[in-house]
């Protein structure tokens, strides 16, 4: 049980540079009595894994790379996008800088009228990233407030029936493939079956918990502590009330993993741990947002978008935790457990978090995709 820990622990190591920022497009279909625009923006990044743009492979794309890429990116995109009813054309192209890099637009025009969401035919990166969603927003022309679907890549037709729960999955899916955070959450959790002894120089001295309340309380203040603080941040960003790069949050949420993680082997922190979760947590609320900030939702739709989203989340983060606590716990007698699991397993995110800041920083790739 403990190899199938730590085997766990390094696996997250596979999640690459990018490892919590999800592969998302995004289409906004403008529907008028003239007919259809659609605009579509899809990630440089995601393109350049699919078809190959940086011609010279040395792991920068240039503006003369992606114009001459300009007719595969066509080539590559317009065929894996159809509407029901509504033969679409392309209309022009052009680049645009977001938070976390830079996007191809595509523009699709249709003279078909809509009165209602459309069925989407969605196959965008199908063969590449099964991971990869689109995200649309459909806006009438007459000011009815928009509709928004969320698309897998799949060649079915992708209009699932009004009062889904779209973002409460999409608040899941993030949380389980968000590998930094669900990394975080693990080094926090760690030492939750033992307690940390009383000694006068603080050293990293672990004792055993006796029951289960005692591993079960500062698990629930901890993760209290991270809900907490990441649903503000979640919330600011989302309303794009604070707006931070994803150049400077990507790098920090790899910061935090290894404090934590260091914190767990030598405590370095004076104040009590749900402390420096909460102010985590802050931090981490920044990368959850990215969804939701690129939509432009009416406030009442967004605020029960964001709140499905966060419960998504919260689902999530809970079905991790309740198994890792239950599995430590079982644990914590093994002989070996302080040294392999909270010790070994402590080095072993350090090292992934320390890798993905030097990613993330250097804009190079050290980890497998």
């Amino acid at each position: 049980m403990i190899r199938i820990l730590l085997l766990a622990l390094a696996l997250l190591a596979s999640a690459g540079a990018q490892a919590h920022k999800a592969s998302d497009a995004y289409l906004q279909l403008t529907a008028g009595e003239q007919g259809l625009v659609l605009r579509w923006d899809i990630a440089l990044r995601d393109l350049d894994v699919a078809i190959g743009l940086d011609a010279d492979d040395d792991g920068r794309l240039t503006w003369g790379e992606v114009r001459a890429a300009w007719p595969r990116i066509e080539a590559y995109a317009v065929p894996r996008l159809r509407i029901d009813g509504c033969p679409l054309r392309l209309a022009g192209h052009g680049l645009e800088r977001r938070g976390d890099g830079a996007y191809a637009t595509l523009r699709l025009e249709s003279a078909c009228a809509l009165k209602t969401m459309p069925v989407l035919h969605y196959a965008l990166l199908r063969d590449v990233d099964p991971t990869h969603r689109g995200i649309a927003k459909l806006q009438f022309a007459d000011g009815r407030a928009p509709l928004l679907r969320l698309l897998e890549p799949t060649e079915l037709p992708t209009a699932p029936p009004p009062g889904g729960f779209d973002f409460l999955l999409d608040g899941v899916r993030h949380i389980v493939t968000g590998y930094d955070h669900v990394l975080f959450l693990l080094c926090l959790l760690l030492p939750a079956a033992l307690r940390r002894s009383e000694a006068a120089d603080r050293s990293a001295r672990w004792e055993p918990v006796g029951r289960p309340l005692e591993a079960a309380w500062p698990v629930v203040g901890i993760v209290s502590a991270f809900t907490v603080a990441h649903s503000i941040t979640l919330g600011l960003a989302a309303m794009k009330w604070v707006v931070l790069p994803a150049a400077l949050i990507e790098p920090a949420i790899a910061v935090t993993i290894v404090l934590a993680a260091l914190d767990n082997i030598r405590p370095i922190f004076p104040v009590r741990r749900v402390v420096v979760t909460f102010c985590f947590g802050l931090i981490h609320g920044f990368g959850f947002a990215g969804v939701l900030a690129e939509l432009s939702l009416p406030r009442a739709k967004f605020a029960f978008a964001l709140l499905e989203f966060n419960v998504g989340l919260e689902l999530g983060q809970l079905a991790i935790v309740t198994l890792a606590t239950a599995l430590l716990f079982g644990l914590r007698h093994r002989p070996g457990y302080r040294a392999l699991v909270v010790r070994g397993g402590s080095l072993a995110a350090m090292a992934i978090a320390a890798l993905w800041l030097i990613e993330r920083t250097a804009n190079v790739s050290l980890l497998p995709v």
